[in-house]
């Protein structure tokens, strides 16, 4: 039970032992943890986001996390928001939300990503999820999908990592565009360090197998991508509670 002065960040749990692993919670974990602030994580299964939100978001039709409820009641919903609203009530340390590069690092992250999509979006159904989420999730992906998670699967796997080659390549040298340091700004840690951060915790998440891939397409055996997350274990150890 969280008090009146904490955060609250509400999660998708995985089977046991629970941790996070959505890279689009990572985001705000990230933020709540490099501020240095007081929160506790509301576990919430799939069907009970919008259950546990509509509420507090009166004439909104789609619930997602993260959603974040501020010490003063206040809900935010989406990682950005969450960020903006954080870096306002406390500027230090700065996230640095005006990275300049931030467009290019969107259009790699596409790249790199959405060609792995049969990969990922199958392994979060069945290496991931629990009981009580793993039907909806099925349902609602295979409505979005037009098939099944299986057919999706099997569909785009051939064909997956070859493709992400290009967009992972890009992002490992933006990386090392700036040489004085493991971050996208060098020696300077901010959000946008946490936003890749997110993703490669979330691809180490998905299980050895295809984290050891995901490395290997990025072109130089993984080393640059390990190295931030090495850069950001101060952050990034409190996956849970």
């Amino acid at each position: 039970m969280a008090s009146d002065s904490q955060y609250v960040l509400y999660d998708i749990p995985t089977k046991d032992p629970v941790r996070c692993w959505s890279w689009n919670v990572w985001k705000s974990r990230f933020v709540l943890n490099f501020k240095g602030l007081d929160y506790v994580t509301e576990w919430t299964e799939y069907p009970e986001i919008r259950t546990k939100l509509q509420e507090y978001f009166p004439g909104k039709e789609e619930f997602t996390v993260p959603t974040v409820r501020l010490p003063n009641g206040e809900y935010i919903m989406d990682s950005m928001a969450i960020a903006a609203r954080i870096e306002k009530d406390h500027p230090e340390p700065s996230l640095h939300l005006d990275y300049p590069h931030l467009d290019r690092y969107i259009s790699n992250l596409k790249e790199a990503l959405i060609p792995l999509q049969p990969i990922y979006i199958h392994a979060v159904a069945h290496r991931l999820l629990t009981e009580k989420s793993l039907p909806f999730f099925l349902e609602t992906r295979a409505e979005d999908l037009g098939m099944s998670l299986d057919e999706f699967h099997e569909q785009g796997k051939a064909n997956a990592w070859k493709d992400s080659v290009s967009g992972l390549t890009k992002m490992k040298d933006m990386l090392l565009e700036e040489k004085d340091g493991p971050f996208f700004m060098g020696a300077t840690v901010s959000y946008v360090d946490f936003l890749w951060a997110g993703v490669l915790l979330f691809y180490k998440a998905l299980g050895d197998d295809i984290y050891a891939e995901f490395l290997k397409a990025s072109g130089d055996g993984g080393k640059t991508f390990t190295e931030l997350l090495e850069a950001v274990k101060p952050w990034s150890g409190r996956a849970s509670g």
